[in-house]
């Protein structure tokens, strides 16, 4: 038997679960931009919790909204039925994607949005008479959530050898990585827009009429941070429209107000048929995430199918009461308090800090855009990660939540944060660095 707080109990996803019980960091409490631990020390939140606390901890506007509708509505099916707030929330968020990408389909999560969407995609080819195109592109270093779907278009082999031979028909774009050209870039590095052309090669390798739809992050995060060079999205688009591939942004890291837009697609000027979302839709309030369609896409799945049910798919809790109702709210918050145009005020200001790491000790390269920044170090020979996580422990033990992904920090604060927030983040960490090994 195990007891209340037996910590046995828990076992924790993308974990050292044995090095965590050993040595167990708990946050008990948060508020703004700051976490408590269990030992009552404050943390200064360097990573919006998981990429997803944009508008900072504890709102009262998104509290106030989930504890109202839990008393009113604790929960309605949406199969078949419906309730008011579904509606809001979709219509609220539809104004924020790109014009025509107005048909939101809501899940729960990232991993569940990218399933969704890659399921939508083949069903579009079919109900238009191409059911041949079955293949599904990602990208080498992608993230796209932990389903089968997602790990299968995913490029981060750690998430993927323990798994077997995930799906089949499944391929890789190369990744955008080229620390040799464009080492310590800000914002859009400016080599590599020819590395869309890999999905040449791969319609070329399989025929376009097998491909159903290419899968990519715009900025790729839990991979360290690789920004798309200047053309590279611009380019992968004008080939999949001339192949008629469906182009998807899973944009569950940068949509709103991330790189100081509602979408990466906004920012970059380069609109895809279908978007992923999740973690910022409700500040992380409620767990949600959202797929927004191309209007075409929608309407071509629906006026081709036989009368009844169109699309053979959706979640219990697909539109949830409470997670509506801080899904609105969390939208209200970001245009009253303009956080996304706060993020492009506060660019410059963070590139200039995270930047200034630059020939701070075992750092080799830092990347920035918007309010996310990678700092990548050299990895402990014979050791590699271990230096990186080292760094996570000791910034927690001093005050400071950072992310680590292979040898990387990844930085992904809050919207509501200070210039102060950032001269602490950097000011910490640059004294950690200079102390490890």
């Amino acid at each position: 038997m195990t007891e209340p707080n037996d910590l046995s109990a828990f076992w924790m996803p993308f974990t050292d679960n044995r090095g965590f019980k050993a040595h167990p960091r708990m946050f008990v409490s948060a508020e703004g931009m700051h976490y408590t631990a269990a030992d009552g020390h404050k943390v200064l939140d360097g990573t919006g919790g998981l990429w997803c606390v944009n508008a900072g901890h504890c709102r009262p506007e998104i509290v106030e909204a989930i504890r109202r509708t839990a008393g009113e509505l604790d929960f309605a099916p949406t199969f078949q039925l419906a309730h008011p707030l579904a509606f809001e929330a979709a219509s609220k968020l539809a104004l924020l994607m790109p014009e025509g990408l107005d048909r939101i389909f809501f899940t729960n999560s990232g991993s569940e949005s990218v399933d969704t969407a890659l399921k939508i995609a083949l069903a579009y080819h079919k109900s238009r008479g191409q059911g041949g195109r079955t293949r599904l592109i990602g990208r080498e270093r992608g993230y796209h959530g932990v389903g089968f779907g997602g790990i299968s278009v995913g490029g981060i082999v750690g998430n993927r050898r323990q798994f077997g031979t995930l799906l089949t028909g499944v391929d890789h774009l190369r990744h955008t990585h080229d620390p040799l050209r464009n080492a310590f870039s800000r914002r859009q590095p400016e080599y590599g827009a020819e590395l869309a052309d890999d999905l040449e090669r791969l319609v070329v390798l399989h025929g376009a009429e097998t491909i159903a739809a290419v899968i990519v992050e715009p900025v790729a995060g839990s991979t360290g941070v690789l920004i798309p060079p200047v053309g590279y999205l611009e380019r992968l688009r004008e080939i999949c429209d001339r192949h008629e591939i469906l182009l998807i942004f899973d944009e569950v890291i940068t949509a709103f107000g991330r790189i100081g837009c509602a979408t990466a697609a906004e920012r970059f000027g380069v609109t895809p048929d279908i978007i992923t979302m999740a973690k910022g839709l409700t500040n992380a309030a409620v767990p949600m995430g959202a797929v927004a369609v191309r209007r075409s896409v929608h309407d071509t799945i629906q006026g081709n199918a036989a009368p009844g049910i169109e699309l053979f798919h959706g979640y219990t809790y697909s539109g949830h009461p409470l997670a509506a109702a801080a899904a609105i709210a969390t939208l209200g918050i970001y245009q009253a308090e303009g956080l996304f145009q706060r993020t492009i005020d506060l660019e410059e200001y963070w590139a200039d800090q995270v930047h200034s790491l630059r020939g701070a000790r075992h750092v080799i390269d830092c990347r920035t855009i918007g309010l996310i920044g990678g700092i990548e170090l050299e990895p402990r020979e014979g050791a590699p990660t271990k230096r990186a996580m080292e760094v996570f422990h000791r910034a927690f033990d001093e005050g400071l939540l950072i992310r680590v992904t292979g040898d990387t920090i990844a930085l992904s604060p809050p919207l509501v944060l200070e210039r102060a927030h950032i001269d602490e983040i950097v000011g910490k960490l640059a004294g950690i660095l200079a102390e490890i090994a």
